[in-house]
């Protein structure tokens, strides 16, 4: 991570762990009641990390993904669902970033995040399209220089806690589905009427519950490029790789319990291998698939950013969803591996080995987006894609 100091003299890596010593201490409890983290995300607030992905010249940090995907996996080693609460919110900055910078609302809107550290919540589900995020069936209505939206979103993540909704729909009542655009809309121009509750397997935490949105604001705050520029360009990576640095943080933390275990066992036979260290040099193999994945992925990315053509080309669509596909499978494997070596200390709850938590929040992995429609999307693309036949360039 890029050791730049913020105003205080601090590095991002150093915030990020102030955040996490937070985050850590109410994991369990936020993960047993299914309460949002708030502790977690008024220390991200206290720390300005909700701004560090704009730009220098609008007040921001100009922070890189792969930087953002650090804090991603520090947050992730304390608390899955305060992580993923930080990763949803910088891919919808990422939006804003690459597709608003030239538009003068969302230039001030991206200095009110700075000022005021807003948090940033997305609404791309809808009912009857599940999570087909590039099909809208609701349709944005402009008159005059207001536009308005009503919405039946299935889901939107810490919805209740945000300050702003960035939310799809078609561009106009007459468009086709795949017609659509993204629309900000600040928390005094909406109401949320909520029609489901969030009581999950596990990522308890980020309060992803479904609401019927009702908005209306001024028309420019409909970001100027279609939603399928955005998607490709910015979402598809972003939420890939903060995503992954997420899922590897849990995995981390998972492994360094087991390791911890493993040690304890080998301290009271010495001279002894320990059952579980063949299990531990496993999931270390698989840990080092995990960060290769990531680390690759957003080698690609920064690079492909030099050339915006690369970022719609079905190479780079392949290759991103690659990274989801192998990391949201591979990180469950680590943590059952983690849990072969703890045992019954890491099957119960409230142990310093306990891996419970870990193992459901590992388990939406393969769910956000769903791994089905992903291997469908890639399937399609392969019919006339070229496979890549070079180990380097």
């Amino acid at each position: 991570m890029d050791v730049a100091l913020n105003a205080q003299g601090s590095t991002l890596l150093e915030r990020a762990r102030r955040v996490a010593g937070i985050a850590g201490q109410h994991a369990d409890d936020v993960d047993r009641n299914a309460r949002f983290p708030r502790e977690a995300a008024d220390a991200l607030i206290s720390e300005r990390l909700l701004s560090i992905q704009i730009p220098v010249t609008l007040g921001g940090e100009g922070a890189t993904t792969a930087q953002i995907a650090e804090v991603c996996t520090v947050l992730g080693q304390a608390c899955s669902a305060s992580a993923m609460v930080f990763a949803m919110h910088h891919i919808k900055l990422s939006s804003l970033v690459s597709h608003g910078i030239d538009s003068p609302w969302h230039q001030s809107f991206m200095r009110r995040i700075v000022d005021e550290q807003l948090l940033i919540a997305s609404a791309t589900t809808e009912g009857g399209i599940g999570g087909n995020m590039r099909n809208s069936i609701c349709a944005i209505e402009i008159n005059g220089d207001t536009c308005r939206l009503q919405k039946d979103a299935t889901v939107i993540s810490y919805g209740r806690h945000a300050d702003a909704i960035l939310i799809t729909s078609r561009a106009h009542p007459d468009a086709v589905t795949t017609d659509q655009v993204m629309t900000v809309f600040t928390k005094d121009q909406y109401t949320l009427e909520r029609t489901n509750e969030w009581d999950t397997l596990g990522m308890r935490g980020t309060c992803s519950e479904g609401y019927l949105f009702k908005g209306e604001a001024p028309k420019e705050q409909i970001l100027p490029k279609p939603f399928a520029e955005i998607a490709a360009q910015s979402m598809l990576a972003s939420s890939h790789l903060l995503w992954g640095g997420v899922w590897y943080g849990i995995a981390v933390n998972a492994m360094t319990r087991a390791q911890a275990f493993v040690r304890a066992a080998a301290r009271k036979s010495p001279g002894q291998t320990p059952p579980g260290a063949l299990h531990l040099a496993e999931a270390s193999s698989l840990l080092q698939q995990v960060r290769a994945n990531v680390t690759a992925g957003l080698a690609r990315y920064e690079s492909a950013l030099a050339e915006p053509e690369l970022l719609s080309s079905m190479g780079f669509s392949v290759a991103m969803n690659n990274v989801k596909i192998a990391v949201s499978r591979t990180v469950p494997e680590i943590i059952d591996h983690a849990m072969q070596i703890t045992g019954i200390m890491g099957y119960k709850n409230g142990t310093p080995f306990s891996l419970g938590r870990h193992l459901r929040d590992a388990q939406s992995a393969q769910l956000m987006i769903s791994n089905d429609r992903i291997l469908a999307n890639t399937s399609n693309m392969l019919l006339v894609n070229k496979i890549e036949t070079n180990l380097l360039g």
